[in-house]
């Protein structure tokens, strides 16, 4: 546990605690020991402070959702035994986001020997530079300082990964500045080791070949690594964490047996399981404070309803799965969509209407495979999903309304025509007065500050698409747009 030290030294120095940079920070190793700094492996400082945090209340792994009662428990339970650990799930679900998050867990700064290419803690280099250093500075061996931020290495798995890309191998140009082939300081490290003391990430790891797999085998067992024919063995001090996808098991590759065996968790992802998880989702990710149209609640939930219901259609290809990038991806089509409008009628506040949610259909198909038998009726399939998402919104948002005077406005013969590029003033304009607009309003979560022509068009027409859905209107389509009527 991270125990304030708030103390001042015989040199005046300001410690901010115990495992932070203090200010000013020590440059030597005798500053550092007088500054009453402890060491403690990687594993020991993230299990230290999440039980910090477990027991102060504090969130542990921010911009997680949907994960509090299902994958956190047993990532925390991982993470507290100092387990090295894989997470197995379906494309989208998070993993590397939530792999990030661990790195919240180290010290904001921690100490190491300057210059060292892996990291040495000044406590106890194991480099042969940084032995060499000790030995000759002694208490004036400098120290650097390294933020949490920079403790975190990835790399995504590929067929071409080579074992001198995790581990390490000979560097020529070391060599050729006439240093002698078997010096260990010739080795060029890498991705493993220059992560020493840190969190390293491998991503998709069944993709990596089996013989690559086979260099991790001492990394997570014996913690050290080895480097071709040299005679070093360098112990290592880091928490290897791996993702995977379920499908890759059987498809593209396999985790080879005694590496598997030597993760001491492996814990199951999924996508959020309540609609509310989904919606907290796509506001999270999605990015549409940069392109300056609203988006009501409405429709984020008409979205997040429309990615649960592909995600469980039968014409999908359940083993693939559907990423929460497609509702993400979504919601900044539509809005985008709106955007659009804007800049082709002149509105000033663009905001996303129903007719700007069919255009994510043509866009985003590529991002859901489907079953073979539904080759060629993508589009039907996922405007058919759309459609009914729409309805399960409106029956549980506008359901129980009365939508009597906005029916009234459709007298004999009476017909009213959207689109995609029809501006929110002109939309008004052709549905005319609404009594109880306001009340539609609020019931869709539009409140104050949301009173311009381009919120109450989109309740409109919203209302008209819900009733035309509960077939109590009809609606033709034409080019441009669609034609609401009795």
């Amino acid at each position: 546990m991270t125990r304030p030290c708030c103390r001042i030294t015989g040199r005046g120095r300001r410690l901010d605690s115990v495992h932070k940079s203090p200010t000013p920070a020590p440059s030597t190793l005798r500053e550092l020991r007088e500054s009453g700094h402890r060491y403690r492996t990687v594993k020991a400082e993230i299990r230290e402070n999440l039980l910090a945090r477990l027991r102060s209340g504090e969130p542990r792994f921010p911009g997680i959702v949907g994960f509090d009662e299902t994958v956190l428990p047993h990532l925390e339970r991982a993470l507290i035994a100092g387990h090295d650990l894989v997470l197995l799930g379906e494309r989208g679900q998070g993993k590397t986001r939530l792999i990030r998050t661990i790195t919240g867990l180290l010290d904001e700064w921690s100490p190491v020997v300057k210059g060292c290419e892996i990291n040495d803690h000044p406590y106890a280099p194991v480099c042969v530079r940084c032995r060499r250093l000790a030995a000759a500075h002694g208490d004036d061996l400098p120290v650097a300082w390294k933020h949490r931020e920079d403790r975190y290495g990835e790399k995504l798995a590929t067929p071409d990964t080579s074992v001198g890309d995790l581990i390490g191998d000979v560097d020529p140009i070391k060599i050729a500045e006439g240093r002698t082939l078997g010096d260990p300081e010739t080795v060029h490290y890498g991705l493993v080791p220059r992560t020493n003391r840190g969190v390293f990430s491998v991503n998709e790891l069944p993709d990596l070949a089996e013989r690559i797999q086979v260099a991790l085998l001492n990394v997570l067992e014996e913690r050290d690594i080895q480097v071709r024919g040299y005679n070093l063995r360098l112990p290592l001090d880091v928490l290897l964490v791996a993702s995977a996808n379920p499908e890759d098991y059987t498809n593209r590759g396999r985790i080879i047996t005694p590496l598997k065996d030597r993760f001491g968790a492996e814990i199951r992802t999924h996508y959020p399981q309540t609609i509310e998880d989904e919606l907290v989702l796509i506001r999270q990710e999605a990015d549409l404070d940069e392109l300056g149209a609203d988006l009501p609640d409405h429709l984020v939930e008409v979205i997040a309803r429309f990615t649960r219901l592909v995600r469980e259609s039968t014409a999908v290809d359940s083993r693939s799965g559907v990423s929460a990038r497609f509702s993400i991806a979504a919601a900044e089509t539509a809005a985008a969509s709106a955007v659009r409008r804007a800049a082709l009628s002149g509105e000033e506040r663009p905001v996303t209407r129903v007719c700007d949610l069919p255009g994510v259909v043509h866009t985003l198909r590529g991002k859901v495979e489907f079953e073979v038998s539904e080759e060629g009726r993508e589009v039907d399939v996922l405007s058919h999903l759309l459609r009914r998402a729409t309805a399960e919104t409106f029956r549980g948002t506008l359901g129980g309304a009365d939508l009597t005077p906005l029916l009234d406005r459709f007298g004999e013969g009476a017909r009213v025509e959207s689109g995609d590029l029809v501006p929110a003033p002109e939309l008004l304009r052709r549905i005319g007065r609404v009594e109880g607009l306001s009340k539609i309003m609020a019931r869709l979560g539009m409140g104050e500050g949301d009173e311009s022509p381009g919120h109450a068009a989109a309740a409109l027409e919203f209302a008209l698409e819900g009733l035309y859905l509960m077939r109590r209107l009809s609606k033709d389509d034409v080019a441009g747009g669609s034609v609401y009527r009795t």
